[in-house]
């Protein structure tokens, strides 16, 4: 089983905000799947799926960003054994916008999503893949960013990003956190030289819940 966990908050006013970019990258993931989010479970809603052999758990936490680790820590104790299994998908400002890294294990890096799931699984050793949305603006509150929508001109970049972020998703299922991290790495040199070339050189730039923070 491996389980994929896309990062959020719940309610129709948050969907399009940076904060929500994990959301939509298992929502891909289940489009290319076939299947939907049409079970609550594990405080949150959840899509299964069939990938080969593999048999895929889509979860989305309902408990808001900063408290995901209840729902992930609920989801993981049940459905996997070893850690290399779960997959966190979650927004970074620290990466350019569109900008995919994906790593087997770290820190939270000031998320407070990552902070609660390490604080409630007890380690930090579970791969995550993270998706750019770019800084803040300078005198820009960072909670206001985190949970802005996307500008026109941003969008574009924002889609492809979801795209090779499901890519991703479906690598790490196939192939672990290891080879999908190179594959990951080769699409996204792929994509900006394709980018680059179109453009004429260069792209532009119990549930507790406390809040979507």
């Amino acid at each position: 089983m491996k389980l994929i966990v896309g990062l959020g908050n719940p309610g129709p006013q948050y969907r399009n905000t940076r904060h929500n970019v994990g959301f939509r990258a298992v929502e891909r993931v289940a489009e290319m799947l076939g299947v939907m989010f049409d079970q609550e479970k594990y405080d949150g809603l959840i899509a299964k799926g069939q990938r080969g052999t593999h048999a895929i758990l889509l979860l989305k936490p309902m408990t808001y960003m900063n408290v995901s680790g209840v729902s992930v820590a609920a989801a993981a104790k049940n459905r996997v054994a070893n850690p290399l299994d779960l997959l966190i998908v979650t927004d970074d400002i620290n990466l350019p916008l569109g900008r995919l890294r994906l790593r087997e294990k770290g820190s939270a890096g000031g998320h407070n999503g990552l902070k609660s799931i390490i604080e409630r699984l007890g380690t930090d050793e579970f791969p995550r893949l993270r998706i750019g949305v770019g800084d803040k603006e300078p005198g820009t509150d960072l909670r206001d960013h985190v949970l802005s929508g996307f500008r026109p001109e941003e969008k574009p970049e924002v889609d492809r990003a979801i795209d090779l972020a499901a890519a991703g998703i479906l690598d790490f299922v196939d192939r672990g956190a290891s080879r999908a991290m190179t594959e990951l790495n080769k699409r996204q040199s792929e994509d900006r030289r394709s980018s680059e070339s179109e453009s004429g050189g260069g792209r532009g730039g119990s549930r507790p819940r406390t809040g979507p923070e």
